[in-house]
Protein backbone atom coordinates (compact mmCIF):
# COMPACT_ATOMS: atom_id res chain seq x y z
CA UNK A 1 0.00 0.00 0.00
CA UNK A 2 1.34 3.41 -0.96
CA UNK A 3 0.81 6.32 1.42
CA UNK A 4 -0.25 9.61 -0.17
CA UNK A 5 2.63 12.00 -0.57
CA UNK A 6 0.90 14.68 1.51
CA UNK A 7 0.55 12.24 4.41
CA UNK A 8 4.23 11.33 4.29
CA UNK A 9 5.29 14.96 4.07
CA UNK A 10 3.03 15.82 7.00
CA UNK A 11 4.51 13.07 9.14
CA UNK A 12 8.06 14.12 8.31
CA UNK A 13 7.21 17.74 9.11
CA UNK A 14 5.71 16.72 12.48
CA UNK A 15 8.80 14.72 13.38
CA UNK A 16 11.01 17.67 12.50
CA UNK A 17 8.92 19.98 14.72
CA UNK A 18 9.10 17.55 17.62
CA UNK A 19 12.88 17.32 17.32
CA UNK A 20 13.34 21.06 17.03
CA UNK A 21 11.25 21.73 20.12
CA UNK A 22 12.50 18.60 21.94
CA UNK A 23 8.87 18.01 22.83
CA UNK A 24 9.40 14.26 22.73
CA UNK A 25 11.47 14.25 25.92
CA UNK A 26 9.26 16.59 27.93
CA UNK A 27 7.32 15.12 30.82
CA UNK A 28 3.65 14.88 29.80
CA UNK A 29 1.10 16.55 32.05
CA UNK A 30 -0.83 14.31 34.41
CA UNK A 31 -4.04 14.41 32.38
CA UNK A 32 -2.19 12.93 29.37
CA UNK A 33 -0.57 10.07 31.23
CA UNK A 34 -3.60 7.83 31.73
CA UNK A 35 -4.95 5.87 34.66
CA UNK A 36 -2.24 3.21 34.66
CA UNK A 37 0.61 5.72 34.65
CA UNK A 38 -0.21 7.92 37.60
CA UNK A 39 3.48 8.59 38.16
CA UNK A 40 5.65 9.45 35.18
CA UNK A 41 7.65 6.34 34.33
CA UNK A 42 10.61 7.10 32.08
CA UNK A 43 12.15 3.77 31.11
CA UNK A 44 14.93 5.60 29.29
CA UNK A 45 16.39 6.45 32.71
CA UNK A 46 16.32 2.86 33.95
CA UNK A 47 19.79 1.73 35.17
CA UNK A 48 21.19 -1.72 34.56
CA UNK A 49 20.72 -2.67 38.21
CA UNK A 50 17.09 -1.44 38.40
CA UNK A 51 15.75 -4.84 39.46
CA UNK A 52 18.37 -5.20 42.15
CA UNK A 53 17.52 -1.78 43.56
CA UNK A 54 13.82 -2.65 43.65
CA UNK A 55 14.30 -6.05 45.27
CA UNK A 56 15.75 -4.84 48.58
CA UNK A 57 13.55 -5.98 51.48
CA UNK A 58 11.30 -3.43 53.21
CA UNK A 59 11.86 -2.40 56.81
CA UNK A 60 9.11 -1.36 59.23
CA UNK A 61 9.67 2.34 59.98
CA UNK A 62 8.27 2.31 63.52
CA UNK A 63 8.31 -1.15 65.14
CA UNK A 64 5.77 -1.03 67.98
CA UNK A 65 7.30 -3.77 70.10
CA UNK A 66 8.76 -1.04 72.29
CA UNK A 67 5.48 0.78 72.91
CA UNK A 68 4.71 0.97 76.65
CA UNK A 69 2.13 -1.56 77.76
CA UNK A 70 -0.20 0.11 80.19
CA UNK A 71 -2.75 -2.48 81.14
CA UNK A 72 -4.75 -3.71 78.16
CA UNK A 73 -5.92 -6.67 80.24
CA UNK A 74 -7.42 -4.26 82.78
CA UNK A 75 -9.43 -2.60 80.02
CA UNK A 76 -10.66 -5.99 78.85
CA UNK A 77 -11.96 -6.67 82.34
CA UNK A 78 -13.33 -3.16 82.87
CA UNK A 79 -15.49 -3.24 79.76
CA UNK A 80 -17.38 -6.24 81.13
CA UNK A 81 -19.16 -4.03 83.68
CA UNK A 82 -20.18 -0.99 81.67
CA UNK A 83 -23.07 1.25 82.65
CA UNK A 84 -24.49 3.56 80.00
CA UNK A 85 -24.64 7.16 81.22
CA UNK A 86 -25.41 9.24 78.12
CA UNK A 87 -25.86 9.23 74.37
CA UNK A 88 -25.56 11.70 71.50
CA UNK A 89 -27.53 11.37 68.27
CA UNK A 90 -25.77 12.47 65.06
CA UNK A 91 -28.20 13.26 62.22
CA UNK A 92 -27.38 12.35 58.61
CA UNK A 93 -25.05 14.83 56.88
CA UNK A 94 -24.44 16.63 60.17
CA UNK A 95 -21.94 16.46 63.03
CA UNK A 96 -22.14 16.63 66.80
CA UNK A 97 -19.57 17.09 69.56
CA UNK A 98 -19.49 15.10 72.78
CA UNK A 99 -17.49 15.06 76.02
CA UNK A 100 -15.91 11.93 77.50
CA UNK A 101 -14.29 12.01 80.96
CA UNK A 102 -11.01 10.18 81.37
CA UNK A 103 -11.34 6.45 82.13
CA UNK A 104 -14.78 6.26 80.50
CA UNK A 105 -15.75 4.33 77.39
CA UNK A 106 -17.62 5.49 74.32
CA UNK A 107 -19.06 3.71 71.33
CA UNK A 108 -19.96 4.79 67.82
CA UNK A 109 -22.96 2.72 66.79
CA UNK A 110 -24.70 2.03 63.48
CA UNK A 111 -28.42 2.37 64.22
CA UNK A 112 -30.54 2.49 61.05
CA UNK A 113 -28.43 1.60 58.04
CA UNK A 114 -24.86 1.45 56.70
CA UNK A 115 -23.25 4.79 57.44
CA UNK A 116 -19.67 6.05 57.63
CA UNK A 117 -18.51 8.56 60.26
CA UNK A 118 -15.56 10.97 60.46
CA UNK A 119 -14.12 11.23 63.98
CA UNK A 120 -12.07 14.08 65.48
CA UNK A 121 -10.66 13.96 69.02
CA UNK A 122 -9.17 16.69 71.19
CA UNK A 123 -7.82 16.81 74.72
CA UNK A 124 -10.75 18.53 76.40
CA UNK A 125 -8.72 21.17 78.26
CA UNK A 126 -6.32 21.96 75.42
CA UNK A 127 -7.64 21.82 71.87
CA UNK A 128 -4.11 22.22 70.52
CA UNK A 129 -3.61 18.59 71.52
CA UNK A 130 -5.60 16.68 68.96
CA UNK A 131 -5.72 13.36 67.14
CA UNK A 132 -2.70 12.83 64.86
CA UNK A 133 -3.85 10.50 62.10
CA UNK A 134 -0.48 10.47 60.34
CA UNK A 135 1.51 9.28 63.35
CA UNK A 136 -1.23 6.81 64.29
CA UNK A 137 -1.00 5.41 60.76
CA UNK A 138 2.80 5.20 60.96
CA UNK A 139 2.58 3.23 64.22
CA UNK A 140 -0.45 0.99 63.72
CA UNK A 141 -1.01 0.88 59.96
CA UNK A 142 -3.56 2.26 57.53
CA UNK A 143 -6.62 0.77 59.28
CA UNK A 144 -7.33 0.44 62.99
CA UNK A 145 -9.10 -2.10 65.17
CA UNK A 146 -9.09 -3.59 68.68
CA UNK A 147 -5.89 -2.90 70.58
CA UNK A 148 -4.77 0.08 68.50
CA UNK A 149 -4.49 3.55 69.97
CA UNK A 150 -5.27 7.02 68.65
CA UNK A 151 -2.20 9.20 69.24
CA UNK A 152 -2.09 12.94 69.79
CA UNK A 153 -0.17 15.65 67.99
CA UNK A 154 3.27 17.01 68.81
CA UNK A 155 4.62 17.97 71.27
CA UNK A 156 2.25 15.86 73.38
CA UNK A 157 2.30 12.51 71.53
CA UNK A 158 0.38 10.22 73.82
CA UNK A 159 -2.68 8.02 73.33
CA UNK A 160 -5.91 9.98 73.46
CA UNK A 161 -8.01 6.83 73.20
CA UNK A 162 -7.61 3.06 72.89
CA UNK A 163 -9.87 0.84 70.79
CA UNK A 164 -11.29 -1.80 73.12
CA UNK A 165 -13.87 -3.55 70.91
CA UNK A 166 -14.79 -3.66 67.23
CA UNK A 167 -17.67 -5.72 65.82
CA UNK A 168 -16.14 -5.40 62.33
CA UNK A 169 -12.81 -6.97 63.30
CA UNK A 170 -13.85 -10.03 61.24
CA UNK A 171 -13.45 -8.11 57.98
CA UNK A 172 -9.67 -8.16 57.70
CA UNK A 173 -8.46 -7.40 54.16
CA UNK A 174 -10.53 -8.07 51.06
CA UNK A 175 -9.42 -8.97 47.53
CA UNK A 176 -9.11 -5.31 46.58
CA UNK A 177 -6.79 -4.60 49.52
CA UNK A 178 -9.57 -2.81 51.39
CA UNK A 179 -10.29 -2.78 55.10
CA UNK A 180 -12.33 -0.73 57.58
CA UNK A 181 -11.68 2.19 59.97
CA UNK A 182 -8.95 3.94 58.00
CA UNK A 183 -6.53 6.71 58.89
CA UNK A 184 -5.67 7.36 55.24
CA UNK A 185 -8.34 9.76 54.05
CA UNK A 186 -8.40 13.28 55.39
CA UNK A 187 -12.22 13.98 55.39
CA UNK A 188 -14.45 15.22 52.60
CA UNK A 189 -14.20 18.99 52.38
CA UNK A 190 -15.62 21.94 50.42
CA UNK A 191 -12.26 23.01 49.02
CA UNK A 192 -11.66 19.78 47.13
CA UNK A 193 -15.29 19.72 45.99
CA UNK A 194 -14.87 23.23 44.61
CA UNK A 195 -11.60 22.31 42.91
CA UNK A 196 -12.80 19.12 41.25
CA UNK A 197 -16.50 19.81 40.63
CA UNK A 198 -16.87 23.60 41.03
CA UNK A 199 -19.64 23.22 43.60
CA UNK A 200 -20.23 24.90 46.96
CA UNK A 201 -21.25 22.01 49.20
CA UNK A 202 -21.61 22.78 52.91
CA UNK A 203 -22.50 19.39 54.40
CA UNK A 204 -19.17 17.68 53.83
CA UNK A 205 -17.50 16.34 56.97
CA UNK A 206 -15.02 19.22 57.27
CA UNK A 207 -17.80 21.82 57.35
CA UNK A 208 -20.01 19.64 59.53
CA UNK A 209 -17.26 19.37 62.13
CA UNK A 210 -16.61 23.12 62.02
CA UNK A 211 -20.25 23.89 62.75
CA UNK A 212 -20.44 21.28 65.52
CA UNK A 213 -17.26 22.46 67.26
CA UNK A 214 -18.25 26.13 66.93
CA UNK A 215 -21.62 25.43 68.51
CA UNK A 216 -20.27 23.20 71.28
CA UNK A 217 -17.44 25.52 72.33
CA UNK A 218 -19.08 28.84 71.33
CA UNK A 219 -16.47 29.68 68.71
CA UNK A 220 -16.87 31.48 65.43
CA UNK A 221 -16.16 29.49 62.28
CA UNK A 222 -12.79 31.21 61.72
CA UNK A 223 -11.57 30.08 65.14
CA UNK A 224 -13.04 26.58 64.82
CA UNK A 225 -11.76 25.67 61.35
CA UNK A 226 -8.00 25.43 62.19
CA UNK A 227 -8.87 23.00 65.00
CA UNK A 228 -10.47 20.49 62.61
CA UNK A 229 -7.99 17.78 61.69
CA UNK A 230 -7.54 14.55 59.77
CA UNK A 231 -9.95 11.90 60.94
CA UNK A 232 -10.48 8.30 61.80
CA UNK A 233 -12.89 7.16 59.08
CA UNK A 234 -15.16 5.03 61.23
CA UNK A 235 -16.81 2.08 59.40
CA UNK A 236 -15.40 3.29 56.05
CA UNK A 237 -13.98 0.57 53.76
CA UNK A 238 -10.96 1.87 51.87
CA UNK A 239 -7.57 1.02 50.45
CA UNK A 240 -5.20 1.79 47.59
CA UNK A 241 -5.77 0.50 44.07
CA UNK A 242 -3.26 -2.11 43.02
CA UNK A 243 -2.36 -0.47 39.70
CA UNK A 244 -2.19 3.28 40.42
CA UNK A 245 -2.12 3.13 44.24
CA UNK A 246 -4.91 5.70 44.44
CA UNK A 247 -7.12 5.97 47.50
CA UNK A 248 -10.40 4.12 46.92
CA UNK A 249 -13.62 3.54 48.83
CA UNK A 250 -16.25 0.85 48.57
CA UNK A 251 -19.54 -0.01 50.30
CA UNK A 252 -19.05 -0.25 54.04
CA UNK A 253 -19.81 -3.65 55.57
CA UNK A 254 -21.33 -1.99 58.66
CA UNK A 255 -24.89 -2.91 59.61
CA UNK A 256 -27.26 -1.70 62.35
CA UNK A 257 -25.99 -2.91 65.71
CA UNK A 258 -22.33 -2.81 64.75
CA UNK A 259 -20.10 -0.56 66.85
CA UNK A 260 -16.53 0.41 67.59
CA UNK A 261 -15.64 1.07 71.23
CA UNK A 262 -12.99 3.36 72.70
CA UNK A 263 -11.48 4.00 76.13
CA UNK A 264 -10.71 7.64 76.95
CA UNK A 265 -7.09 7.88 78.09
CA UNK A 266 -7.64 11.52 79.10
CA UNK A 267 -10.55 13.94 79.23
CA UNK A 268 -11.75 14.11 75.65
CA UNK A 269 -13.80 16.30 73.38
CA UNK A 270 -14.99 14.34 70.37
CA UNK A 271 -16.56 15.40 67.10
CA UNK A 272 -18.35 12.97 64.79
CA UNK A 273 -19.76 13.68 61.33
CA UNK A 274 -22.24 11.35 59.62
CA UNK A 275 -20.62 11.51 56.18
CA UNK A 276 -22.75 12.69 53.23
CA UNK A 277 -21.40 9.69 51.35
CA UNK A 278 -23.59 7.33 53.39
CA UNK A 279 -21.92 3.94 53.09
CA UNK A 280 -19.42 5.50 50.62
CA UNK A 281 -20.25 3.01 47.87
CA UNK A 282 -20.50 5.64 45.13
CA UNK A 283 -19.76 9.28 45.98
CA UNK A 284 -19.55 11.87 48.71
CA UNK A 285 -19.72 15.68 49.00
CA UNK A 286 -23.25 15.69 47.62
CA UNK A 287 -26.81 14.84 48.63
CA UNK A 288 -26.96 11.88 46.21
CA UNK A 289 -26.17 9.06 48.65
CA UNK A 290 -28.66 7.57 51.08
CA UNK A 291 -27.53 8.54 54.57
CA UNK A 292 -28.37 7.39 58.08
CA UNK A 293 -27.72 8.74 61.57
CA UNK A 294 -25.06 7.50 63.95
CA UNK A 295 -25.28 7.11 67.71
CA UNK A 296 -22.57 7.88 70.28
CA UNK A 297 -22.97 6.04 73.59
CA UNK A 298 -21.04 6.93 76.75
CA UNK A 299 -20.30 4.41 79.50
CA UNK A 300 -18.61 4.24 82.87
CA UNK A 301 -17.11 1.06 84.23
CA UNK A 302 -17.97 -0.26 87.66
CA UNK A 303 -14.87 -2.46 87.79
CA UNK A 304 -12.63 -1.37 90.70
CA UNK A 305 -9.60 -2.77 88.88
CA UNK A 306 -9.78 0.22 86.56
CA UNK A 307 -8.28 2.36 89.33
CA UNK A 308 -4.99 0.53 88.69
CA UNK A 309 -4.92 1.53 85.03
CA UNK A 310 -2.29 4.15 84.24
CA UNK A 311 -2.63 6.20 81.07
CA UNK A 312 0.54 7.48 79.46
CA UNK A 313 1.41 11.12 80.18
CA UNK A 314 2.43 13.57 77.43
CA UNK A 315 5.83 12.97 75.85
CA UNK A 316 8.80 13.44 78.16
CA UNK A 317 10.96 14.85 75.37
CA UNK A 318 12.42 18.16 76.60
CA UNK A 319 11.83 20.06 73.31
CA UNK A 320 15.36 21.50 73.23
CA UNK A 321 15.73 20.33 69.61
CA UNK A 322 19.52 20.55 69.73
CA UNK A 323 22.49 19.09 71.57
CA UNK A 324 23.32 21.03 74.71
Amino acid sequence: MEWPLITLMGAIYLIEILHKTRHYDKKPPAYMIGAKFLKYHNKAHMPDDANARRSVPPVICYPIDGLPTNGASILGSARQSLEKIDEVFVPPREARCFDVPASHFFRIVSVEGPQVGDLNLWQADNLDERFYAGKTRALHGTHLSTGDQLWSSFPFMRPLASITYDTLDWYGWDEDGGSVHDVIGTRCDPYTAKLLADVDYHHCCHSNLIRALAMHRKLDFAAAEPLIHDVLNVFMCTGFTQDTHQYFMKASPVRPGDFIEFFAETDLLGGLSACPGGDCSAEHSSDAARCYPLLIELFKSNDPALTDYKSLPPSAYGRQHQDV
